[in-house]
């Protein structure tokens, strides 16, 4: 079919070769010289390869989706030039597991994910600091501190009675690394030897601010965290967790993390409001369409290794799926969920058919919704 058959020579996701080949195209190759970056790797730092079960997640997701030619020509657009790629469309249509396939495809780690509220601000993705938790450990640290001697033990007073005496040196604060770990944003941009890829889910839905203060850090392709550096004097480099492991202790220098590959950033949005036009410029934008009867197919093959073009209840139950979605949106996975029942043996009554497309394909919007 067109969708597996079509590779391009410039293509990066879906192009020729491993995935390991193409990701070191993508690392090797110049980007535009204004999104050209010069952070530094931590030696000490290993992000999360290609192994373990987050990979195993991102992997499994990641495989079982369909690109058509379309889309893989704007994601390798994205791709080349470094930019975010804001990918919108109904719910149910794979906006988020297109960011999962671009990770599986070209061996890029477990993808970071980020989602959105209403209540979300860019520093929930930079990074988070427990200010409280510190306050409370710094008191703690106060009364675990010896009192100093009385009664017949305590140093004669001085000769002038009005001498005040010395005050108790202060508990030293704790280390602040224990107190700040980096958000999935503030994760992607690690400078590292390989690009992450960052999903930013329903951005639509965030405060009217945040896409406007994520185009300073998406331009810089880095940002500065103000607890490190006022105190990069006292502490140039400071160890903190990431969001894939508080543990992992990357050395944060000067208070800055800059990032050496922009990673492949995925917004994703349902439609719910419009972007400012400064916004969608800096991204490259792909609209997707709920899928036709051939990439459902596909799709089945994929996630179930059913050949639904062979005909009988499968491709049946397909042609219900189309049928049904022109009252009223449904999201793809209400069809494999309908042949899963069906392969298990579920609902398999011949007068349950009515109600058990009633109960697995319940549309998303319109009137029945």
């Amino acid at each position: 079919m067109e969708a597996e058959a079509v590779v391009k020579d410039w293509w990066l996701y879906h192009g020729t070769g491993e995935g390991t080949d193409r990701r070191a195209r993508l690392e090797s190759g110049s980007p535009p010289p204004w999104r050209d970056f010069t952070g530094v790797p931590d030696p000490g730092y290993a992000p999360p390869g290609c192994e373990g079960p987050a990979w195993e997640r991102t992997r499994r997701r990641g495989e079982g989706y369909v690109p058509d030619e379309q889309e893989k020509d704007v994601v390798n657009t994205a791709l080349h030039l470094r930019r975010p790629l804001l990918i919108t469309g109904k719910p149910g249509v794979g906006k988020s597991t297109l960011a999962y396939s671009i990770a599986a495809d070209l061996d890029l780690g477990p993808v970071l994910h980020w989602p959105i509220t209403s209540r979300t601000v860019l520093r929930d993705g930079l990074y988070l600091y427990d200010a409280i938790g510190r306050l409370q450990e710094a008191g703690l640290e106060q009364l675990r501190r010896p009192a100093g001697p009385v009664g017949p033990a305590a140093p004669a007073l001085a000769a002038d009675a009005t001498t005040p005496a010395p005050e108790p040196e202060p508990a030293p604060a704790p280390s602040i690394s224990r107190y700040l770990r980096l958000g999935p944003l503030g994760t992607a941009l690690l400078p590292q030897d390989r690009p992450r890829v960052l999903l930013v889910d329903e951005i639509d839905k965030s405060d009217i601010d945040l896409p406007g203060d994520l185009l300073t850090v998406f331009e810089d392709g880095g940002f500065v965290i103000p607890e490190l550096a006022r105190l990069a004097q006292e502490d140039p480099a400071v160890a903190i967790g990431t969001d894939d492991d508080p543990d992992a202790a990357v050395r944060i220098a000067q208070g800055r993390v800059q990032c050496r590959y922009f990673p492949v950033v995925v917004l994703t949005s349902n439609g719910e409001r419009d972007f400012p036009p400064a916004f969608l410029r800096r991204c490259v934008r792909l609209h997707l369409e709920p899928p036709g009867e051939e990439k459902l197919a596909l799709i089945v093959r994929r996630r179930l290794g059913i050949d639904v073009e062979a005909g009988g209840e499968y491709q049946e139950l397909v042609r219900d799926f189309i049928d049904r979605a022109g009252d009223g949106d449904l999201a793809t996975d209400q069809l494999l969920n309908a042949i899963q029942l069906r392969l298990a043996g579920a609902w398999s009554a011949p007068g349950d058919r009515d109600r058990f497309l009633k109960t697995v394909m319940q549309h998303l919007t319109g009137p029945t919704a």
